[in-house]
């Protein structure tokens, strides 16, 4: 079972004092990266809604987004910044002292100057609101991981379709890797023959045999088939099982499904088997692309 780290995921919460909602949307990344945007004057909750969108994701870059309705003015109260105004009005009394400026200072204009009033959390209020909003969180994160779990199941079909045709070619490779040495000795013993055609001259037939087993030898690929294929049988077990699958671990496979194919190719001498390969690459490389996908 596996998980898409892209989707989108939406929560609510509602009761006498107020309505949180929470939107999470989430995209690939290397590990677990949740970004909580919330009002200034909540700010506080930040830490307990990470925590709580955290239990439902392992994975990804998350933004989750809280918005925060009141049904009552309960959540925050409105105070006066005294010091701040006091400044102003020193400042002001000042300025019409120095420069002869007539008028007065008034409520209204007190009132329109900037930080005169502070908006504060209350604070006999933090407990609920963190609740609120771990609700909402909790709900929006459930939702995003259903969204993902759907999301894995298309990459799960696509993924075993093309390891499905990755195996087909690893068995065109056995098959045609067995042929390589016998077609080898054939067109060597041809040449020879062409070379030496008006010639007495005579190559023992054990000396013709060790040119082959060398060549033989060095084009060997049995080893990296072998190991080929383990990994697709692995890779296979992984997202077949019922446990949540490991993006990581399937990344890792990837890039050793890579190397030995890289290894097949540089081993080969033979046009058949070098196609094979191009297009067993060409594979895994859509391979890797969904795997960075997976949770």
């Amino acid at each position: 079972m596996i998980r898409s780290m892209t989707g989108f995921g939406r929560g609510e919460y509602k009761d006498e004092q107020r309505c949180v909602t929470a939107e999470i949307r989430s995209v690939n990344h290397r590990y677990c990266d949740v970004t909580v945007k919330i009002p200034y004057a909540y700010s506080f909750a930040e830490d307990p809604i990470r925590k709580a969108v955290k239990k439902y994701i392992q994975r990804g870059k998350v933004d989750c987004r809280i918005t925060i309705e009141r049904l009552k003015d309960s959540d925050t109260k409105i105070t006066l910044n005294r010091p701040v105004l006091e400044q102003y009005m020193e400042s002001l009394e000042e300025m019409r002292s120095e420069y002869a400026l007539a008028g007065e200072l008034t409520v209204g204009l007190a009132a329109s100057l900037p930080d005169v009033f502070k908006q504060e959390s209350s604070v006999e209020d933090e407990e609920a609101i963190v609740k609120a909003c771990q609700a909402a969180a909790e709900q929006a994160a459930q939702n995003l991981s259903q969204m993902r779990l759907v999301e894995g199941e298309k990459l799960a079909k696509d993924l075993n379709m093309r390891a499905d045709l990755v195996s087909s070619y690893v068995t065109e490779m056995e098959q045609r890797a067995e042929k390589v040495p016998e077609e080898y000795r054939d067109r060597l013993q041809e040449r020879i023959n062409d070379l030496l055609s008006d010639s007495s001259v005579e190559i023992p037939a054990d000396r013709l045999a060790v040119e082959v087993a060398m060549f033989a030898d060095k084009a060997n690929v049995t080893e990296e088939l072998t190991r080929l294929k383990s990994h697709m049988d692995q890779m296979k077990s992984i997202m077949s099982s019922d446990e949540e699958a490991d993006g990581k671990k399937l990344d890792f496979l990837v890039q050793e499904m890579n190397r030995e194919v890289n290894t097949i190719g540089s081993k080969a001498n033979d046009l058949s088997l070098t196609g094979l390969v191009l297009k067993s690459k060409a594979e895994i490389e859509k391979i890797r692309e969904q795997v960075q996908n997976i949770e």
